[in-house]
């Protein structure tokens, strides 16, 4: 596990762009057969991916944590964006289609990620944050994720969001993540952009075709930085900063965030006309 600490907007903006991709992006996500994790100073949000093939992988206890499990005083969440897989919770097994996502909760000792078929394996996006209450482990797969359209065609954003975990989905202490799938001939996501102070929010940019990219712009309004993402790359957001990108093609990405609230609408609102 490697650490990611907290910068601030005014040191951010001074930031060349090597500077902005080894603090903010997180570039290997799925290792075959492994599982990987990035601890963030954000709201102490992990950000990981596990990537079972023939055999399980199971949900280690970094030492870093010092705790005697790893969801000892944390939630996950955990979105299935490959194959067919399972996730075994003390001894219970979900099954986990593509695009379904399984709420673990705090007190859950042993979790393994499975594989249905090794050869198209399931890869699993992983967020964790502290947690102060026990949930129930809980899934929710793509067709109950209750779709909500937005955006047009005629500005390149049209687009379906998924909620998965948060206030009317799946209860959590702090987690909430979902998905957000482009419509084709879309490009632009999260515009016009905004910024929520009370959270931090990462994302992973996944279903992007070969050869194509998504150029993500991240810091303050009026002072944006972008940065060019490659298919399976994850990005963090800072609470101070907008987030939103524009691809060469259409793509999906999954949205998560720890802080304040579980309020899927807390954000402000940042018009097109103030970005600089």
């Amino acid at each position: 596990m490697i650490q990611y600490y907290a910068c601030s907007p005014r040191e951010t903006a001074a930031m060349n762009t090597a500077e902005l991709r080894s603090h903010f992006l997180i570039e290997t996500m799925f290792v075959p057969g492994d599982i990987h994790f990035v601890y963030t100073h954000y709201d102490r949000m992990m950000v990981g991916g596990a990537a079972p093939l023939a055999e399980p992988v199971t949900l280690p206890c970094p030492a870093e944590l010092r705790a005697n499990f790893f969801l000892e005083r944390r939630e996950l969440g955990a979105l299935n964006i490959g194959g067919a897989g399972q996730i075994t919770v003390d001894g219970q097994t979900y099954d986990l289609g593509t695009q379904d996502c399984l709420y673990i909760g705090k007190g859950s000792r042993e979790v393994q990620f499975s594989s249905v078929d090794a050869a198209n394996p399931a890869k699993y996006y992983l967020l964790s944050a502290p947690a102060h209450k026990e949930y129930p482990t809980t899934r929710r797969t793509q067709a109950e994720a209750t779709p909500v359209e937005m955006g047009t065609l005629e500005t390149a954003n049209q687009r379906t969001i998924y909620k998965y975990i948060y206030n009317e989905g799946i209860p959590s202490c702090q987690l909430v993540m979902g998905l957000t799938q482009l419509k084709p001939g879309s490009v632009w996501n999260t515009m016009p952009s905004h910024v929520h102070d009370r959270r931090m929010e990462a994302y992973l940019y996944f279903n992007l075709p070969e050869n194509q990219r998504v150029l993500h712009m991240m810091g303050q309004p009026q002072e944006t930085r972008p940065l060019w993402i490659s298919n399976e790359q994850a990005i963090l957001s800072p609470p101070w900063s907008i987030h939103t990108g524009c691809g060469t093609s259409n793509y999906a990405f999954i949205w998560g965030m720890a802080g304040e609230n579980l309020e899927y609408t807390d954000m402000d609102p940042v018009g097109i006309y103030d970005l600089s």
